[in-house]
């Protein structure tokens, strides 16, 4: 029971960075230059992340083949679910500028919005869960990297609410309901997933990964590169140095 809450809670740590990133893109006016270097930065975080704390491990947990299905099918999932998501109104939701649609511009796009953020969340916080599993302590390296990467995520998304007319209501039950999610999901991928093999626990990690590279890719690289332009690069390799120096003290 205790590995079990310790699970939930750990997640929650995680998502209450898209929380924290929230407050600060609503409340402070930070220029889109900024919030996109940020962007960039979150991104190289996740990719080291994606590389070597679930690939990596899904690899060595099950092989070569369940890991690459796992991570086209977590990928193909997310395209899907985006697909749809951005046809009613999501496909800009971690976009700082006025790329966001109002309610008055195109009706449920509030809803496709919420639904959009916590399907980019729920992948990382399940592989918070399911780091606990064997025995082992939560994977410091994962939780600081999803940390890192959900403030950028949440002050991006966050700022770009505001200037498409949300209120702070909206903004802040969103992610306050996301971290609780986050937390939910975390504990559910611990207890789920306690008693599988080391086969399937391999495909369901890297099937998260999977879809948290397609994320990264589909809404995160778009954002950092719409303003950070020619740093992109460079910051994002920046991001991906720092969450590879945390891995290889955590081990």
């Amino acid at each position: 029971m205790w590995e079990l809450l310790a699970a939930g809670g750990w997640g929650l740590v995680g998502g209450s960075a898209l929380l924290l990133g929230a407050s600060i893109g609503y409340l402070v006016r930070i220029r889109t230059k900024v919030v996109a270097s940020v962007m960039a930065f979150g991104s190289g975080v996740l990719i080291s992340a994606v590389s070597f704390e679930l690939i990596g491990e899904a690899h060595e947990r099950g092989g070569f083949l369940p890991t690459a299905l796992g991570a086209l099918g977590g990928a193909l999932i997310y395209t899907l679910a985006n697909i749809a998501l951005a046809r009613r109104g999501a496909r800009h939701r971690k976009r700082s500028g006025g790329q966001q649609p109002s309610e008055a511009d195109q009706a449920g796009s509030g809803t496709a919005i919420a639904l959009g953020a916590l399907l980019d969340g729920i992948p990382e916080s399940i592989v918070i869960g399911t780091s606990l599993l064997g025995g082992g302590g939560v994977s410091v390296v994962t939780v600081a990297a999803v940390f890192i990467s959900n403030v950028p995520e949440g002050l991006s998304s966050a700022s770009g609410m505001k200037r498409a007319g949300r209120g702070p209501r909206y903004v802040f039950t969103l992610w306050s309901g996301i971290a609780a999610l986050s937390g939910l999901a975390a504990l559910l991928g611990y207890g789920l997933l306690g008693d599988a093999s080391g086969v399937v626990l391999a495909a369901i990690t890297a099937l998260a990964g999977g879809a948290i590279l397609a994320m990264i890719a589909d809404t995160m690289i778009p954002e950092a590169f719409d303003d950070a332009h020619l740093w992109t690069g460079l910051i994002t390799v920046a991001g991906f140095l720092t969450a590879f120096g945390l891995s290889r003290l955590g081990g």
